[in-house]
């Protein structure tokens, strides 16, 4: 490791310069301004066309981002899409209005996208046929350069000297039309991202990090679409309330009427019925719908038929034999909580602790959160399962079969060999 590599790393990208004297206050940050203007939105295939053809004349990498309305609907599509390019300036396109983007996403193949938390932002995209061949990360790689703060507005104010506007970030953005002051924060995510990605690669080449963020950048990329979740109603928040298996019935059978009521109105299903209600109805397992009213979240507001509904889910769950109703746990794969190592294996209970000392050490001495140097979900599955035979070459298959990238492996096996060996 050079010495580069333990230096902070936003010592040499603020360009608002260090602290000020005590006498001398401190020069305010500028707000940044769209350099042309809002641009129109685009929401037709005319305007899209013409979107089209010039960015694919324009030149360099493309910033990208895009606008969900969680919370407000159901799904996380993307309601704006946001990009800026050099020799083509900044766009706004509307998918309700153009909801096919391949040939937009087919014009910037080949070409490097810039994305803010990337894997946020990609599966919307890709629902609309925008898929990149290759990005840059401004999110990752500031959490690789060791920036305590990494949200787009930090960084764009720690690097390049600029204040982004707030309070728009969580608002509905399925509103049509949009308005102004919303159009203008979506267009200013997107007017500094390419400045912004060059001075991190600086950064990251001047740390000796550059070849490992490319290598993240590229797994990213590369990786295919999440699964669907297994059993998505065990996720409901304060099931670690809900103990008997006809309770948990309950919530499975609430949850998955929510979700279908939800879909059909294409609406949050938070917004249907909230979590908290889903448990208190599993826990009180209510009679009829004159119980089930008296229950937080199922007050005088809600409809008789809604009621009905709702407690004809917690009859189908009451009335199930025994045999079809869900299981306590969830089934793990892979090695158990690490809560319960020290009595299941207190051997593998003490390679966890010398090998978490170990990574933590090593984070620190690279300036970067411990996540980021290796997942702690690999670090539990070669401490619960070690090598047999501990070998640099073994340790090294090991992390690789996990899905550690090759930098990652060179970085953190000897640290986790040396820890497995001394608990051997």
């Amino acid at each position: 490791m050079t010495d580069a590599q333990e230096t902070a790393a936003d010592t040499s990208l603020r360009t608002t310069g260090g602290a000020p004297p005590d006498d001398v206050a401190p020069a305010p940050i500028p707000l940044l301004e769209p350099r042309e203007g809002i641009p129109p939105v685009v929401a037709s295939d005319d305007a899209l066309a013409g979107v089209i053809a010039a960015f694919a004349a324009g030149s360099g990498p493309v910033a990208v981002d895009a606008e969900r309305a969680s919370g407000y609907r159901y799904g996380q599509r993307a309601y704006l899409v946001q990009l800026r390019r050099d020799g083509a300036g900044s766009a706004l396109v509307d998918p309700v209005g153009c909801p096919d983007l391949s040939g937009l996403g087919e014009a910037l193949n080949g070409s490097e996208w810039i994305l803010h938390a990337a894997t946020q932002d990609l599966p919307c995209l890709r629902e609309i046929g925008m898929t990149p061949t290759g990005l840059f990360d401004t999110e990752l790689a500031g959490r690789l350069a060791g920036f305590p703060r990494v949200g787009l507005g930090a960084m764009v104010e720690s690097v390049l000297g600029y204040s982004l506007e707030k309070g728009h970030s969580a608002v509905d953005w399925s509103t049509r039309p949009l308005p102004e002051p919303w159009l203008r924060y979506a267009a200013l995510d997107v007017e500094l991202l390419i400045d912004l990605r060059n001075a991190l690669e600086e950064e990251l080449d001047r740390q000796g990090k550059l070849e490992w963020a490319q290598e993240e950048f590229a797994a990213i990329a590369s990786a295919p679409p999440a699964p669907p979740r297994q059993d998505p109603w065990r996720r409901t928040s304060g099931m670690h309330k809900v103990r008997r298996r006809r309770q948990l019935a309950v919530v499975r059978e609430l949850w998955t009427l929510r979700d279908q009521v939800a879909r059909r109105r294409d609406i949050s299903p938070g917004k249907v019925l909230g979590d908290a209600a889903i448990v208190e109805a599993a826990l009180a397992l209510p009679p009829n719908t004159h119980a089930l009213t008296a229950l937080t979240g199922f007050g005088h507001r809600m409809g008789r038929r809604q009621l009905e509904q709702w407690q004809g889910a917690v009859d189908r769950a009451k009335e199930l034999p025994d045999s079809e109703l869900p299981q306590p746990g969830q089934s793990l794969a892979g090695p158990p909580p690490p809560r319960a190592w020290a009595d299941k294996d207190p051997a593998a209970a003490a390679r966890l602790s010398a090998a978490r000392t170990a990574v933590s050490e090593l984070a620190e001495r690279l300036n970067m959160p411990q996540e980021n140097l290796i997942t702690p979900d690999t670090v539990r599955r070669v401490c619960w399962e070690p090598p047999k035979n501990l070998t640099p070459e073994t340790v090294e298959s090991a992390l690789a079969g996990y899905g550690a990238r090759p930098w990652q492996i060179g970085q953190v096996a000897p640290i986790l060999l040396r820890a497995l060996a001394s608990q051997a």
